[in-house]
């Protein structure tokens, strides 16, 4: 009864992963065709489903803690399950933030043609599928790819404020502007430490090894 409840707790998890996912693919796409829609759906509608599933997960934790009284591996899987759940809470608002900013840019004319961000968004997204597809799977060696590809993003995140630097110093009007770009790479940064954080996870749930304090997550 309890690996039959595991199992769901797994889906469950699943399936907020891939919600999650798809409100950043939403507020990319929406920030790039300049979609209103697309925003608003994220704000609206996205974040009501997130919140929902946040509480059925926790639901699910708490109530096979309190029937089965497991041990071992399995509260160790169920423990990591109600850490999972809350990074992807935390995911899901950054979509919403991302959205917010997002609203305000596609209002005024863009301050350069996106290249970086998109960039940022399908990596984000790519280490946050990962990182729950490793702890599904128990893959360390997925774990630490994800990990390792953090500064990437990391990198990009870098690369973007470089380039705004020289648009604001160069002309003042596009400071709002380019704040809201810095705001919304920032966010996607943070997506990216969280899967780190839960990949870190997978590995002390997995081989024992605590890799966590390397750097500052959010």
């Amino acid at each position: 009864m309890l690996e039959e409840k595991l199992t769901i707790l797994r889906k469950e998890l699943i399936e907020y992963g891939t919600l999650v996912e798809h409100m950043i693919e939403q507020t990319i796409t929406g920030l790039i065709k300049k979609d209103r829609v697309f925003l608003n759906d994220v704000i609206e509608k996205d974040e009501k489903k997130a919140n929902e599933s946040e509480i059925t997960i926790e639901e699910l934790c708490i109530t096979m803690i309190a029937q089965f009284e497991p041990k071992a591996k399995d509260l160790r899987t169920i423990l990591m399950g109600l850490k999972i759940n809350n990074d992807l809470e935390r995911v899901a608002d950054h979509a919403v933030n991302i959205a917010e900013s997002s609203l305000f840019l596609i209002e005024r004319p863009f301050v350069k043609p996106f290249i970086d961000v998109p960039r940022m968004a399908q990596e984000s997204i790519g280490m946050l599928k990962d990182s729950i597809d490793a702890f599904v799977k128990e893959s360390s060696q997925l774990a630490y790819d994800v990990c390792g590809r953090d500064s990437i993003v990391d990198f990009l995140e870098e690369q973007i404020l470089r380039e705004l630097i020289t648009y604001m110093a160069s002309d003042p009007s596009t400071i709002e502007r380019s704040m809201k770009i810095l705001t919304i790479a920032k966010n996607l940064e943070r997506i990216a430490d969280l899967s780190t954080n839960i990949s870190e996870d997978v590995i002390y749930m997995v081989d024992g090894r605590n890799i966590k304090h390397h750097s500052n997550k959010d």
